[in-house]
């Protein structure tokens, strides 16, 4: 392969050189003729003058990337005014002037000092002028011309991605395009073969080709399956120079998936698969997994599960888990393992979708045998019933039979059974069960209109195994027995107006019985015998339960008998038939012609007759004259709360109150009021009560005359008891008020008892002797007095 590539760049720069030099050539030939023009013979003899003209160009042409030792020569500028004796001057101006090409002033080569990529840049355009060397005087005007870098192959192929990714179906025919891939050439594509691609594959055959003008990759072989081999990887080559040696080449790689079509059937692993499930467990109970397996993936590998034959369909059922595409065999009713030890089940596994090009690959389905085992289990015991309902009748005997509940152990071993009642569930204790056989039995009596139905739970228990208890619920119906009497529905009291008509109706009453409907209505209403032909009322049944009340005579007077008691014989239809005896309360009323009720005893209110104008007159009436006895009670109140006596100015009483330790406590109490001697002065005053009205106006007797400043103390006193005794105001109890005043201005000294042990007394004590032993300490202290004296 080196070897390959040396030859080419060497072949590569031979063509180069020629081409060149054959380049130089050509310009050099199209250099400026002679200022003086020559003649040319045309056909025919005639002589042709071809006209000046100062520059003839063409484009001029250079190699990019050259890399030789020596500049590149583009061209040649020569002007035919130019002698060759150097007195001319070439400039060459424009795009790369100076940089990228040089021109020999003197002889009017151009050479490119750098190596060109027409890549970046195709062409340059430049100006050339010839001026006078000395004066630097154009001797030519100034002309354009292009420099085109000519395209050399360069640069290989490249794709627009790295790699491709692409997916396809499997199974597909031949020829079915799967992508495209495309690469381009940086290089000039109208000159030669530089740019022209074409495709190749390098790897993925013999399953791919690729188009060699376009790119498009297609499938090579029929019927790839997905399931053998999923992902392919092809190398593609893109070439330029049509392909030929020589030519630069790129890759790419694409990654070719192929995807899943529906082209196989499920399929179970094994024939038949082998469960078991315990006697005990419960609906919807897992009982073991089945699957079948589908190479395909997706919607196409979807299974759903079914059974379709098999001894065990109503017990079992399959269910499909789409996340793990298995069949989950499930309990559908409860299974006994006494009854049947096994059952076989017939499972179908079907794609749920179905390509119908591969309809040919099918069926797209399979089938399994599933056998479950039953396992013995340690169950509880099992009543025959689920519940029971029992009848007895009310006011039964204690001990009664209400009826019987059986259960039994559904295990091989058949345990002995023991029964009990929920007490949870009679509270009042009214049954009892035989534990052995399940007989339930009353214990006391029962009452329909108490309890109509016993709601009870029984237990069965297992004698050996006590975890293992059963519960049935019993309803007991309490059969009703004729022991209630009928009786008024209401508390009955009918009113009759003293102007009522005769066979007037003023009442239907109706009747209540506690027993059930057989033993109550209908009802029979009737007079007692002894009443039956009462002269004020009659009785009328109506048949329908109901009674009419009528008026035998007319005329009712209340001033006679303003109440009736009607006993009325109601009598129900049990067997045997029971009765009682209810009285009806009549009241007389008065009442308008209209048959409207005026005035009746205070019950008669009550009724929805309505009051007439004089009852609400009468009420009205006594609401007023309580409302004025509330006030007068309220004002004597107020009154009460007053001083009963009217004093001119605010007076405030002082009260000196002694307590008799002799005595009984707080009643054994004088008050002695000194209020009046606060008011020496005014003695002979009168101070009228609040509380009595004086007949008479007071004066005062001749015989008193206003005390001095100095009153007596005595006297003063008695006058005033006087004045009380005499004085008809004042309240009529007798009071005693004993004062203690010195007077004004008094010479006298102190009445304090404080000083009484220092200053002569004549007062008596020897009485204190005779009081007995409690006043023997006073006794000593005031008597010692004179056995002092006597002792002197």
């Amino acid at each position: 392969m080196k070897e390959e590539n040396c030859l080419h760049a060497a072949l590569l720069c031979l063509g180069m050189l020629c081409y060149s030099h054959a380049l130089g050539t050509e310009r050099l030939s199209h250099s400026r003729p002679s200022l003086h023009g020559h003649h040319e013979r045309g056909k025919e003899g005639q002589v042709l003058h071809r006209s000046k003209r100062g520059w003839v160009w063409n484009q001029f042409f250079v190699i990019e990337e050259y890399t030789g030792p020596d500049p590149v020569l583009v061209g040649r500028l020569h002007s035919d005014i130019d002698s060759g004796d150097g007195n001319i001057k070439y400039i060459l101006s424009g795009e790369g002037a100076g940089i990228i090409f040089v021109i020999d002033d003197k002889s009017g080569n151009i050479h490119a000092t750098k190596t060109l990529d027409r890549e970046e840049r195709a062409q340059y355009t430049l100006t050339a002028q010839a001026v006078d060397r000395n004066t630097n005087r154009p001797l030519e005007p100034p002309s354009e011309f292009i420099v085109k870098v000519q395209d050399i192959n360069d640069n290989p192929p490249e794709f627009l991605h790295e790699n491709y990714h692409a997916n396809v179906p499997e199974r597909s025919n031949v020829g079915t395009s799967v992508i495209q891939v495309t690469a381009s050439d940086a290089d000039d594509p109208t000159y030669g073969n530089s740019a022209k691609l074409v495709y190749s594959i390098l790897e993925g055959q013999p399953y791919f080709s690729v188009e060699a003008q376009t790119g498009i990759i297609r499938t090579a072989l029929p019927n790839m399956d997905r399931e053998a081999k999923e992902e392919y990887h092809v190398v593609i080559q893109a070439k330029d120079m049509g392909g030929h040696m020589g030519g630069l080449s790129g890759t790419t790689k694409v990654t070719i998936t192929l995807t899943d079509v529906n082209d196989n059937p499920p399929k179970f692993p094994q024939s038949v698969y082998q469960m078991s499930v315990s006697e005990a467990a419960v609906p919807g109970e897992e009982v073991g997994r089945v699957k079948a397996k589908d190479p395909d993936i997706g919607e196409n590998g979807l299974v759903a599960y079914s059974i379709i034959d098999g001894d065990g369909m109503n017990l079992f059922e399959i269910t499909t888990d789409y996340e793990t595409q298995e069949g989950v065999v499930k309990l559908k009713k409860t299974l006994d393992y006494e009854t049947k030890k096994s059952y076989s089940l017939k499972v179908e596994a079907a794609n749920v979708h179905i390509d119908p090009k591969f309809i040919s690959n099918g069926p797209f389905k399979d089938t399994v045998t599933v056998k479950i085992a039953v396992e013995d289990a340690d169950e509880p015991p099992v009543f025959l019933k689920p519940s029971y309902i029992f009848e007895v009748q009310e006011n039964a005997a204690s001990g009664t039979v209400v009826g019987k509940v059986h259960a039994k152990d559904p295990d091989a071993a058949n345990s002995a059974i023991r029964y009990s009642i929920d007490r949870h569930t009679d509270l009042e204790r009214y049954f009892v069960i035989n534990a052995e056989d399940g007989n339930i039995k009353t214990i006391k009596a029962l009452d329909r209109e108490e309890i109509a139905w016993h709601n009870i739970s029984v237990f069965a228990v297992e004698v050996h195994k006590q975890h293992q208890e059963a519960k049935v619920p019993v309803a007991i119906k309490v059969v009703d027995v004729n022991d209630n009497a009928p009786k008024f529905a209401a508390a009955y009291e009918a009113f009759v107006c003293e102007n009522a008509r005769s066979n007037q109706q003023f009442i239907t009453i109706s009747a209540d019985d506690k027993d059930d409907s057989a033993n109550g209505p209908r009802f029979i209403f009737s007079l007692p015998p002894e009443i039956i032909h009462n002269p004020n009322f009659t009785l009328r049944d109506n048949r329908d339960n109901t009674a009419s009340v009528l008026v035998r005579r007319e005329g009712f007077s209340r001033q006679q008998q303003d109440m009736y008691l009607l006993p009325i014989v109601i009598s129900d239809g049990g067997v045997p038939a029971l009765s009682s005896t209810n009285t009806l309360t009549v009241r007389v009323c008065a009442c308008d012609g209209a048959g409207a009720l005026l005035s009746c005893s205070a019950e008669a209110y009550a009724l929805n007759a309505g009051l007439s104008t004089g009852a609400l007159i009468a009420i009205l009436a006594c609401i007023v004259i309580l409302l004025v006895i509330v006030v007068l009670f309220v004002t004597l109140k107020r009154q009460k709360k007053e001083p009963l006596i009217v004093f001119e100015e605010e007076d405030v009483r002082e009260n000196i109150i002694t307590y008799d330790d002799e005595g009984g406590g707080e009643e054994d109490t004088e008050a002695f009021d000194i209020a009046t001697l606060q008011n020496p002065d005014g003695i002979n005053g009168f101070i009228p009560r609040k509380d009595i009205k004086p007949e008479y106006q007071y004066l005062p007797r001749p015989g008193l005359r206003p005390a001095p400043n100095s009153v007596d103390v005595d006297d003063f006193i008695n006058t005033r008891i006087q004045e009380a005794d005499n004085d008809p105001t004042a309240p009529p109890y007798d009071s005693i008020q004993i004062y203690g005043y010195e007077g004004r201005g008094s010479v006298a000294g102190s009445l304090s008892s404080l000083e009484s042990a220092t200053t002569d007394s004549d007062l008596d004590y020897d009485y204190l002797q005779n009081w007995g032993p409690r006043f023997k300490k006073l006794a000593d202290l005031y008597g010692s007095k004179d056995t002092f004296d006597d002792d002197s």
